[in-house]
């Protein structure tokens, strides 16, 4: 199949899968995409709030698949809890993650204000 980079016999079950969801993560945004150009050139009011509930459809899809990728490939957790629901700089956030393992203190603003459950 041509979204796989190696032979599919090199690939456990798993690596299929993660190569699922990444392939429906990027058709979910490029459907939103589809969907946010139409919306945008449509001068029919009734058209644009179809096609802005199937934009808003999509972006649903994309993150239940975001939260599957999270849930099950290595490494989406850890990238999702530095950059997601912060605010400032995001070019920032990554410098700041690197100063919370100097540090031990975390330096992104996302806190759910139940203080630290490693100590």
């Amino acid at each position: 199949m041509a979204q796989y980079h190696e032979p599919t016999e090199e690939l456990s079950a798993q690596d299929r899968n993660y190569t699922r969801a990444l392939n429906s993560l990027k058709e979910e945004i490029e459907a939103v995409d589809w969907y946010h150009q139409r919306v945008a050139g449509s001068n029919d009011e009734h058209l644009k709030k179809i096609l802005e509930h199937n934009k808003q459809e999509e972006i649903e899809h994309a993150c239940m698949v975001i939260e599957w990728l999270r849930r099950n490939m290595p490494g989406w957790e850890e990238q999702l809890r530095t950059y997601l629901f912060t605010e400032g700089d995001i070019t920032e956030l990554e410098e700041g993650e690197e100063s919370e393992s100097e540090s031990g203190k975390p330096q992104a603003s996302f806190n759910l204000g139940i203080g630290n459950l490693k100590e």
